[in-house]
């Protein structure tokens, strides 16, 4: 099982540096090509064995699709990109949370908050030098408060969503 993790996580980086040393401006006409008959492979392979981890069956396939993008994403200029590789990320987020696959969700759900991150960063900035400096500390303590007053009610949450992730494959 360890040697399928370790190949899986050698074929993506070595994606990743070829399209680094290529120069590829558009890594989705490299990576789709060899993404797609990953997430297909690792369809039947859960068909056919429903207890397969879904990072073994999936996780090469949405790595190789995804991040590569994200790259991308972060380096272009216009809006189209980020917007297609969100609705992409989302896609695959949905896919995760419904059919219980933590693979589809961790991977779907980081590359859509890392996208999300990029493109809100430039209105954050410019609405965070509007407010006066005390504000972001005000808000902090206020924070901070909340946070205690409310710490064992969390603290049940973190548990249960530590058991729902811990029942996902």
């Amino acid at each position: 099982m360890a040697g399928t993790y370790t190949a899986a996580g050698l074929l993506v980086a070595a994606v990743w540096v070829w399209l680094a040393r290529a120069g590829a401006s558009a890594p989705e006409a490299y990576t789709a090509p060899v993404a797609l008959p990953l997430l297909a492979v690792g369809a039947v392979r859960r068909r056919a064995d429903p207890a397969a981890s879904s990072w073994a069956a999936y996780g090469p396939g949405l790595a190789l699709a995804l991040v590569p993008s994200l790259g991308a994403a972060w380096l272009d200029a216009h809006w189209l990109r980020p917007l297609l590789l969100g609705l992409a990320a989302l896609a695959a987020t949905l896919a995760g949370g419904r059919r219980g696959l933590l693979a589809p969700l961790a991977v779907g759900g980081g590359v859509l908050a890392l996208d999300a991150l990029h493109e809100l960063a430039p209105y954050v900035v410019q609405v965070a030098g509007l407010v006066p400096r005390w504000v972001p500390m005000a808000l902090a303590g206020a924070l901070l408060l909340a946070a205690g007053a409310t710490y064992e009610h969390r603290l049940r949450d973190v548990r249960r969503l530590r058991a729902a992730l811990g029942r996902m494959r």
